[in-house]
């Protein structure tokens, strides 16, 4: 539950679910955890845990055209990464159109010219911020959220994307007391030293439960894959849960990555 002061009119308590999801792009050469054969399980994901927001990271047009399809309760911003338009993966960010209001959004590049379709520093892939400011429509209240993935091969580039973010992060949110959240694949545990700027202004909502409790979220699909990349930071907020979705929806594994899940109070 996210209750939310000092943005916006009301006194009315805003709720919010928060998912983030790297759905895996839909590779032909999955096999048996191709995306037809895996799409249910996302659909059952979705429909089970009754998300207010989710992002997702990895997503082709094809996989988010099944989704719009199944959930027209959602919107969603966000552009691909390849052409700024549907080439490529999305780092899109779902909200219930019931609920929600979009006043803002944008993305940006993870590269030394942020505003154009660019490859930056030593990444292997060009990467993407998307990004959306929402209203709630019962209570007025505001907050943002920014969703990305950050590169799997360049260290220097997952550096210096840390460091963009927190950038445009403190220039896109005016008001200091905004409720703001982060959530992405980062291709990096928490404890790695590039995530020190970020800890300055936000927090792992992860950090409200035991270590002993902390989850590896790539799987790797069964394959020996245990690291702890995906996370939803946040400011301005009170983390309530925090869930690592390795449940079984349908299929084992619903992507080589689990859901990550949290709860918010302001």
């Amino acid at each position: 539950m996210l209750i939310c002061g000092g943005c916006g009119n009301g006194e009315k308590d805003v709720e919010i679910k928060y998912i983030s999801y790297n759905i895996r792009y839909a590779n032909a050469s999955d096999g048996d955890n191709a995306w037809d054969i895996r799409k249910p399980a996302t659909k059952e994901m979705i429909s089970r845990e009754q998300p207010d927001v989710f992002g997702l990271q990895e997503a082709l047009i094809g996989q988010l055209q099944y989704i719009d399809s199944n959930f027209p309760q959602y919107s969603r911003v966000g552009v691909g990464r390849d052409d700024g338009k549907e080439d490529g993966e999305f780092m899109v960010v779902y909200y219930r159109n019931d609920k929600f209001k979009l006043l803002e959004n944008g993305n940006f590049w993870l590269s030394e010219t942020p505003d154009q379709c660019s490859m930056g520093w030593d990444a292997a892939c060009k990467r993407i911020v998307t990004w959306a400011k929402l209203k709630d429509l019962d209570s007025e209240k505001e907050f943002y959220v920014f969703n990305t993935h950050l590169d799997h091969v360049g260290e220097v580039a997952r550096e210096q994307s840390i460091l963009l973010i927190v950038k445009r992060i403190n220039e896109i949110v005016k008001d200091d007391k905004m409720p703001v959240l982060l959530s992405g694949d980062f291709n990096s545990n928490v404890s790695s030293p590039i995530f020190d700027p970020l800890k300055n202004i936000m927090k792992d909502s992860r950090a409200i439960l035991p270590e002993s409790e902390w989850i590896p979220t790539y799987n790797s699909f069964g394959n020996g894959g245990d690291s702890m990349i995906d996370y939803i930071f946040y400011k301005n907020a009170e983390v309530q849960d925090f869930k690592t979705l390795n449940g079984d929806y349908g299929k084992p594994y619903i992507s080589d990555h689990y859901p990550v899940m949290a709860t918010f109070k302001m």
